[in-house]
């Protein structure tokens, strides 16, 4: 489905849309999508994911499924991580990289047995397809793989927060005791076939579940009701937003795109050049931070403002690096950002400066996360999604 804004670019709707007009959701352009940013108010529902639970309406991620005998051999290719390390029912996080080495998205790798799944970004869906499909042209064309687009036959709902487990097994015969974080499995909820994995963008224990469009409500209204003495809260892009800065998650446009290798970002452990070839191998075994001489930092400020992305790092009258993130930490209560600065100077207590308005504010390198996880088991920092 799709609708003309007043720019008279169509907007994809999800299948949730009348969901989120009827709760009356303040609606943005989000990767070409019309997607809730909040309901009502971004803080209070950041607190409900931390303290509870929390809604969210995830089918603008894209969902690629690949299928036939070689199916691992494609994924292989177009992802920097090794899918053969991979047991069926568990997942990864990975990056595709362009033949230059720099990052065209991140994305999650699902081993589901008989056929693979990756999660890419709302903004890059097509992008990768028309990458898969120029490969295919060239270095894959002999494999024998099929890749589904399936993100507007499916819906995502993101289940997150201390409370997701307790609430979501009485609506599933999946043991949720045994499913690790990054690990999914074919289940229902509620009776409706449904891919359920214990994966997220919060840095709380929670669930992404995947079913078919047309369940999509079904299962939408059945997360929301309140169960137990709880009421799940819905929550939009906003709360989604400082959720993951808090949890040091990087997003797609912010600390990682097509500007970014996976080393000056903290991602290099994803890349894993022994597994032979795949897309910008022979850039990245050639390539490092050092290209650029920057680091991916987190920041705490020390004095008032809000850091926002695009914001100059200066040291006097030299801007030296970039915010790519920053808000007022809602669980923190303090001014926390990402941003990118020499190496240098990216070390844990490094002094820096951010340039808020014309003014000069301090500001302190610190550890990631900035929130401590609360999943299953702590993920890849830099994990990201959106």
């Amino acid at each position: 489905m799709t609708i003309e804004p007043l720019s008279g670019v169509a907007l994809l709707r999800t299948a949730l849309h009348d969901r989120h007009v009827a709760a009356k959701a303040r609606m943005v352009d989000f990767g070409g999508w019309d997607m809730p940013i909040q309901y009502g108010g971004i803080l209070a529902e950041h607190h409900a994911v931390r303290r509870s639970v929390g809604v969210f309406d995830l089918s603008h991620m894209g969902r690629l499924y690949v299928s036939g005998p070689d199916a691992l051999a494609l994924v292989q290719y177009l992802a920097t991580n090794d899918a053969s390390k991979l047991a069926a029912g568990r997942a990864q996080y990975s990056l595709i990289c362009g033949e230059d080495g720099r990052i065209l998205d991140d994305v999650i790798v699902y081993n589901l047995g008989e056929r693979m799944l990756l999660v890419v970004n709302a903004s890059n869906r097509e992008k990768i397809l028309a990458w898969i499909a120029d490969r295919r042209a060239g270095p894959l064309a002999s494999l024998d793989a099929d890749v589904h687009d399936a993100t507007t036959e499916t819906a995502m709902i993101g289940f997150q927060g201390p409370e997701s487990a307790r609430l979501l097994q009485s609506l599933t015969p999946a043991n949720l005791d045994d499913l690790r974080y990054y690990a999914a499995v074919d289940t229902t909820v509620d009776g409706v076939p449904t891919l359920l994995a214990r994966t997220g963008y919060t840095g709380e224990d929670g669930f992404e579940l995947i079913v078919a469009a047309e369940h999509g409500t079904r299962i939408w209204d059945l997360l929301l009701e309140p169960r137990d003495g709880v009421t799940p809260a819905l929550c939009g892009l906003g709360a989604r937003d400082t959720l993951r800065l808090e949890a040091g998650m990087a997003l797609y446009g912010h600390e990682i795109d097509e500007t970014r290798n996976p080393y000056e970002a903290g991602l290099g452990r994803v890349v894993k050049a022994e597994k032979g070839e795949f897309g910008g191998r022979d850039a990245l075994q050639t390539s490092s931070a050092a290209e650029t001489g920057l680091a991916l930092v987190a920041f705490e400020l020390l004095a008032g403002g809000v850091p926002r992305q695009g914001y100059p790092i200066v040291d006097g009258d030299t801007q030296i690096g970039v915010v790519t993130s920053g808000n007022v930490s809602p669980s923190l209560g303090k001014p926390i950002g990402m941003a990118y600065v020499p190496r240098e100077q990216s070390g844990v207590g490094a002094s820096l400066s951010v340039q808020i308005r014309g003014k000069a504010v301090p500001a302190r390198v610190v550890a990631l996360p900035f929130y401590e996880h609360r999943t299953r088991r702590r993920p890849i920092l830099g994990a990201s999604r959106g």
